[in-house]
This record gives C-alpha cells, sequence and structure tokens, in this order.
C-alpha cells in the first residue's frame, strides 16, 4: 500500500514550516516514521557554487547524489510539475508511515490550511480538506484548531492516517 500524503497550505509567511516543524516530533513520539516534501513555488539552490556536487552538475550530470556517513542528498532535474505521489513512488520507499507536503494547495491530497490573520487567506480547493489551523475565527465545515494546539492537529493527523504498522525487528501488520 501506498504511502500516505497530508499536505499543509497556506499563504508565504503563514507559518506552514514552523507549524510542520512544531507537528512531526509529536508524530515521532507517537511512533510514525515521517518523510517531508517542499513544494518551492519560486525555485531554490541548495547546491553551494564550486563545491564538488554543484561542478558535477555544471559538468551536465542530470543527477547527483552525495552520500556521507549517516546523510544522502540528491540533486536532479525536475520537471515542474511533479506530484507529491511522483516524489514518493521514485525517491521514498515504503517505509514510511506518513508524507507531509508542504504546498500542492490546488491538489486532491488530504490538506491542512494554516490561516494567520495578518496574512490572510488564499483560495483553496475543499476537496480533502481536513482542517483549518488558525488565529481567527472560521464558520468551516472542518474542525479549525488555534495556532498553538499541536497535540490537537497531531491527533487528527493519527485518526485520519493511522499507524499501519508496528516497529520493530519484524514489521507486522497491526
Amino acid at each position: 500500500m501506498a504511502v500516505p500524503i497530508v499536505c499543509f497550505v497556506g499563504k508565504s509567511n503563514s507559518g506552514k514550516t514552523t507549524f510542520i516543524e512544531r507537528v512531526i516530533p509529536e508524530l515521532v513520539r507517537a511512533g510514525y516514521k515521517i518523510a517531508t516534501v517542499k513544494h518551492a513555488g519560486h525555485g531554490f539552490d541548495l547546491d553551494t557554487e564550486g563545491k564538488d556536487s554543484w561542478r558535477h552538475k555544471q559538468a551536465g550530470a542530470s543527477s547527483v547524489v552525495i552520500l556521507s556517513k549517516g546523510s544522502m542528498a540528491m540533486f536532479a532535474d525536475a520537471s515542474d510539475q511533479l506530484k507529491v505521489e511522483d516524489i514518493r513512488d521514485r525517491f521514498l520507499d515504503g517505509s514510511y508511515d506518513l508524507i507531509i507536503a508542504e504546498g500542492w494547495k490546488h491538489e486532491g491530497y488530504p490538506k491542512i490550511v494554516i490561516i494567520r490573520e495578518q496574512v490572510g487567506e488564499i483560495p483553496i480547493s475543499s476537496e480533502g480538506l481536513l482542517a483549518v489551523v488558525s488565529d481567527k475565527p472560521l464558520d468551516l465545515h472542518v474542525p479549525r484548531f488555534d495556532l498553538d494546539d499541536v497535540p490537537a492537529v497531531a491527533a487528527l493527523i493519527m485518526k485520519h492516517f493511522p499507524l499501519r504498522r508496528v516497529r520493530g525487528e519484524h514489521e507486522l501488520d497491526v
């Protein structure tokens, strides 16, 4: 069975990354193995000019993988149209319990919207909407949580995406 995906969406500077950073430890304490995927709509640059990996990419390599003790990174050419499930299916193995994606607001993935009074709202597809995390009252057909109610949001995620395995020497279906 494919690893489930939940997206955190909202306007830029609404606090998506900070909220995800706070919810991950709650899920990990509950036994979840988490992978995250971030959509950077305006592009990004992680590789440092002059470093070996940058030089390999500049020389024409389509993909560069860097491996060190305990860490791995990959720089690869990618289509702008990749979906989270494409990333899951190509790069993440089935050992994860949940993928938390930041972005993909117009896709039909289950999602939690972050809305902050001073940042404003964004148009969001109601398809798959699980909850709203906000510092202002909203009248919606889904639960609304305060920005500091991280344990309750983690509990909602665990309810919608229960652990399917018991971790240990042998992973078993529960």
